[in-house]
Parts: structure tokens; sequence; C-alpha cells
């Protein structure tokens, strides 16, 4: 544990998108030194390299493999800001080995991993906070306490909302190279090791695009999606569901890209609701928010548009109050504080809550990828939920201004009922499902069942 006052020495693993954004939150302040650079592509750690070594008078230590990271004894902290499907066994080596961690949303690839994560950081004594940030800004914070101050009443519905525009990443004949920059093998870890096949936009490259390869990332419910989501449960105080069912397809161009670019998906907590929806194609916003999370009480409603700001409505649509402020920087702030107090209390998004999140996440992409295929029509999941229903019918309208025809089918997903308690499924397709709650792990990267 670190004294109060002491330094913390802290590597970075991942600096080439998100990982900047580690850098700053980290760099110069709350008594933190970067010392270790960590990324299996060396030709992006340029940025992180130069500006550390310009605030800290000195270059940190750059490692290609993040094995060397953990082993190192002087390392008190460990960032991780890589792609989805390495998150858990960085974050558990990191801990198995007397790191705290500050690990990137989504907190895992797939159901089972964030378990998993949680026994390690409660077995190892390890501070674990995920990166959803709005968690720690003032403007949301002051939301959804006017939620659960009962400002609108009792609310039964959350809506979460992902409308990014996320255009074609193309498609290409065959196999491509990786850069020869990039130590690939790692780049795969725990997924299998096959050649790319995707990134024509991005010169080539496996940068990025993974995000919508299943081996490696989650769509946009998992990327963007699970800010919003994770924000929907909070505002509910909910956390796993009773069943789910998702619906959607990847409209509007053919390219590479395996995941869902169009989604609804419902989350059934008996005398609650929550819906969900990805658009992927140009859109609208829906009562005031694109990105963003909309809660219905018998009183009013809360919107928040963004990661800091939310508008109290009453029940006849007039505003009663309006909040803001936030920013990456408090949950950093978050993280350290919780570091040097060692008390997981302290954390505004510890690995328990990430975990649940990002298991709503994998749990609709479940029943999406269980779904029939076809064009979309009836969703006989949906039966009993309005909002989902009407959320469907807005889907279709959004898809028929893009133009989108029937050559562009969808999947309409089960309805599949959950155990919280156990975070299984059960009832009708459970052995499917349950089979897709966990992966299997390529040698040298396996993520244990039990830790």
């Amino acid at each position: 544990a670190l004294e109060p006052d002491s330094q913390a020495d802290q590597g970075l693993v991942g600096v080439r998108g998100r990982g900047m954004s580690h850098v700053g939150g980290f760099l110069g302040k709350n008594n933190c030194e970067i010392t270790h650079v960590c990324d299996c592509d060396e030709a992006v750690i340029g940025n992180a390299m130069r500006s550390i070594e310009k605030v800290q008078g000195r270059a940190p230590t750059y490692e290609k493999d993040i094995r060397r990271v953990v082993e190192n004894r002087d390392i008190d902290v460990v960032s991780i800001a890589t792609p989805n499907h390495w998150h858990a066994l960085m974050a558990i080596w990191a801990m198995q080995n007397g790191k705290d961690v500050y690990c990137e949303k989504p907190a895992t690839h797939n159901v089972k991993e964030g378990a998993i994560m949680t026994a390690a950081a409660r077995k190892y004594g390890r501070i674990c906070q995920v990166g959803t940030q709005s968690r720690s800004n003032p403007g949301m914070r002051d939301s959804i306490k006017a939620i659960h101050d009962g400002k609108i009443g009792t609310v039964d519905l959350a809506i979460g909302l992902c409308y990014k525009n996320r255009p074609s990443i193309g498609k290409v004949d065959g196999p491509q190279e990786p850069p020869a920059t990039m130590d690939y093998d790692l780049w795969c870890g725990p997924a299998p090791l096959e050649a790319p096949r995707r990134n024509v936009r991005n010169n080539g490259t496996v940068h990025y695009d993974w995000h919508w390869i299943w081996h490696y990332g989650n769509g946009d419910l998992g990327n963007q999606g699970v800010h919003e989501m994770d924000k929907a449960r909070w505002g509910l105080r909910k956390g796993m569901p009773n069943s789910v069912c998702s619906v959607g397809g990847r409209f509007g161009y053919t390219d590479d890209g395996q995941t869902a670019n169009t989604q609804v998906c419902l989350f059934d907590y008996g005398e609650s609701k929550m819906v969900f929806e990805v658009r992927g194609l140009k859109s609208a916003n829906y009562k005031g928010a694109g990105v963003g999370n909309i809660w219905v009480g018998s009183n009013g409603m809360v919107v928040c548009p963004n990661y800091n700001s939310g508008i109290v409505y009453d029940k006849d649509g007039r505003e009663v109050q309006r909040f803001s402020g936030g920013g990456d920087q408090a949950h950093f702030d978050n993280f350290v504080r919780a570091v040097r107090s060692r008390r997981v209390a302290d954390l505004n998004c510890d690995i328990a809550e990430g975990h649940v999140s990002a298991a709503l996440c994998h749990l609709a992409n479940i029943s999406y990828r269980l779904g029939t295929e076809g064009v979309i029509g009836d969703v006989p999941g949906f039966a009993g939920a309005p909002a989902a229903l009407d959320a469907t019918a807005r889907m279709k309208a959004h898809l028929a201004e893009h133009k989108v025809d029937n050559l562009n089918v969808g999947r309409v997903g089960p309805k599949l009922t959950f155990d919280p308690a156990t975070e299984r499924f059960t009832g009708e397709k459970a052995a499917e499902a349950n089979a897709m709650l966990f992966r299997e792990y390529r040698r040298g990267f396996e993520v244990r069942e039990s830790v």
C-alpha cells in the first residue's frame, strides 16, 4: 500500500488513442510518475514518450510486452487502454502481481470475465477502477441524485442512446499484413491468431476497427454505448436483468464489420425496464439526446445529452432544473485517492459496477447473435414493453430514411431469461446462450475461471 503522500509509479498500457487521455490524467498530477509505457506497436508510442519526458524531465521505459510491466515490482499502478479482448487478462495479471488497476471501458470482453476480475480485486486486495468517467462528473452525479431523490416521481423506464455515425470500414479481398512495427502475436493475445481482414480506410492497419469484429470488440453497444448503459442502470438503481432481448443488424453498407451498427435492446427488471438504442447511420436526436440518456418518471423526466449535463422536466415538459460540470480528470483523481486510502468504497466505479454495466452489453449481444436472420418485422421478445416497441418502430423509420431495403437483412433475437444471482441464462436457448458467457482463450493467454 502507498503512503498518503508517497509517489505512485505507473505503467500505461496502450497509448495510441484513449491511452493519451490516461497520459493527461496522470502526468504531473497527484504525485504520480509514469515510469513505463507499454504498447505492442512501437510506431504509436511517440506522442506519449515525448509528452511524458517533457513534463517529468526524462523519458519513461518502453516495453512491448505487458508481462514485463506486471512483473516489475517497482510499478504500483497499471492503467489499461487496449482493445477489449485484452482488458480482463491484463487487469488480472496486474492485480496478481500486486498492482492497482485503472481499466478502460468496457471492463470485459465477455460476461464471465467481470466476475473473475472482481474476485481478483478482492482476493489480492487491489483497487480496480473502470473508466466510465461519467460516474465522477458533477453534472452527471447531480442529475442521478435528482432521480434518486424523487424529483420526477417513480421511475420505471430508462432509455440509453448511442446515435453515433459510423462509416463503412470497407471490404478487403483477403488477409492483410499487420504493421511491421507491431508484435501481432501479442496484439491478438487471448484471441485467435488470425491475419487481419479489415481496415482499408485505415491504410491496412489493425487499429480501431477491431471494435466491429467479435474476436476483439463488442460493437458500439460495448464501445460508446457502455457509458450510456452504465448511466441508465445507475439511474434505475438496477444490476443484472431478469431477461434480455435484442434486434438489429449491420445496415446501410456491406463491409468487413461483423457487429450490429443498428440495434434495439430491452432489459426487463420486472417493475422497471431499460431500453437501449444504437444507430451507426446519421440520425437526429431523440428528446434532445443523441449519445445520452432519458429517465421517465411519474412526474416528469430527466434528459442527459452527454457525459456532463442533465435537464429535469416536469410532466408537462417544462424545464425545472439544469445541471452541468465534468471532464475526465475527476475520475482519474478519484482512482488515485482510492489507491492511497485503500478503500474500495471510495471508488466511483469499482470493478463490481463496471462488470455489471459491461455484462448488460454482452447479454444484449448474445440475444442478437442467437437471433433469426431476416427482414425485421415483429419482435416477440418486446411484447408488453411499449417503449421497446416504439424504439423498434422508430428504428425502422430511421432505416427507411436511409433507403435501407430488404437486401440488408437483420436479426431478431430471442427473449433470454437470466438469473442475476448465478449470472447464467435459464429457460429456452439457455445452453447456447451460456456457452457465450465466456470464450476459449489462446494458449499462454488464458483467463482462468478462478483466481
